[in-house]
């Protein structure tokens, strides 16, 4: 489990500015396979089996969401889930969007 993982989502209040290119360089250092699009969000596509597999692994996501209070964007097809992260209150990136994504990495691996 990286770093990240063990960390906990921190609720954000709107009052910190989303993350410049060299904090989102540093910590997309420590995840694997994630992009960052325009600065603004995480995303990562899984790819499974087949269907079931995916749907599965989309309602794990699902529950460590609802966990840490931190909800992405998932988009499921067959034998695919594409997740999109960001904090939605400031409309970038902040750490705790990191965290989920090594969260959510750790699950895969599981």
């Amino acid at each position: 489990m990286s770093d990240l993982a063990s960390k906990t989502c921190v609720p954000c209040r709107g009052d910190v500015p989303a993350f410049e290119s060299d904090a989102i360089a540093a910590l997309l250092g420590q995840l694997d396979g994630w992009t960052v699009a325009n600065g603004h969000d995480l995303n990562k596509t899984y790819s499974f089996p087949d269907f079931a597999s995916a749907l599965a692994f989309t309602n794990k996501v699902g529950a460590i969401a609802e966990t840490e209070g931190h909800h992405p964007d998932i988009f499921l097809t067959w034998g695919k889930v594409g997740i999109r992260i960001w904090t939605h209150k400031i409309d970038g990136l902040t750490e705790s969007d990191f965290v989920l994504a090594a969260k959510i990495d750790a699950l895969s691996r599981a």
